[in-house]
């Protein structure tokens, strides 16, 4: 960028020695000859401050965006999460061991979201997926989960796949409120946000998680491919 910055100043002076000698030879009849050789040397120190511009524009582009995503992702990091009634961490703990799922929407949204999760609830934990429901309608979801003898395994791993809870509403409410702005998509919109396993946004949308894409595109996080894919989470939105 610096570099950039030198040839639009660099190009900007010799245009403006250019139109100076241009305005000269336009006045004195003597020079006339001379305009058509300033006329092109004009127009390349034009071409030149107009093109370095364009790199520079867009590489300051480049460098807000992705300040403006590490931002964003240092302060997803800070948020609560409840694990259970004893215990509230960061989600920055989460690091390196479990890829979030976070679908915002109303009551009746999460409840939805639960009931499509179901038929992928053993291969989204084997991907090390854990989602957080935040009910944006104030309206606490009542998970249903068969408790019966027969059902006692996919129900304790559908509680496992579930049993993440926002703390301090506001905060959440504030940081999801901001990404909704940048994507540019209504506040009442229900979305969802998929993290990779090093915290970053890798997927989000309007509606419903894809659980069966989430289950196709992750590796699992443990077995053979355990360690050699963890990092393949997708590109970082």
């Amino acid at each position: 960028m610096f570099f950039y910055l030198t040839f639009i100043a660099s190009g900007s002076l010799g245009g403006l020695i250019a139109t100076t000698q241009l305005i000269s030879s336009l006045t004195n009849p003597a020079r006339s000859s001379e305009v058509p050789d300033i006329l092109t040397g004009l127009g390349i120190d034009i071409g030149a401050v107009s093109i370095f511009a364009f790199l520079y524009f867009r590489e300051n582009t480049a460098k807000n965006a992705q300040l403006a995503r590490l931002s964003r992702e240092e302060s997803l990091s800070n948020l609560k999460l409840r694990v259970n009634q004893n215990k509230i961490i960061s989600v920055s703990s989460l690091r390196g061991i479990a890829r979030l799922v976070i679908c915002s929407g109303p009551a009746s949204f999460i409840l939805e979201s639960f009931k499509l999760s179901e038929p992928f609830t053993e291969s989204l934990l084997e991907r090390g997926v854990l989602v957080v429901p935040f009910a944006t309608d104030g309206n606490s979801p009542s998970l249903d989960f068969d408790e019966s003898e027969d059902m006692k395994e996919i129900t304790e791993k559908r509680k496992r796949l579930w049993q993440l809870a926002p703390v301090y509403v506001s905060e959440w409410t504030e940081w999801l409120d901001e990404q909704k702005k940048l994507a540019g998509i209504s506040p009442e919109s229900s979305v969802y946000l998929s993290l990779r396993l090093d915290g970053r946004v890798r997927g989000s949308g309007v509606g419903f998680p894809p659980w069966n894409a989430l289950v196709a595109q992750l590796p699992p996080v443990k077995g053979l491919w355990s360690g050699l894919l963890d990092g393949m989470d997708g590109r970082v939105l």
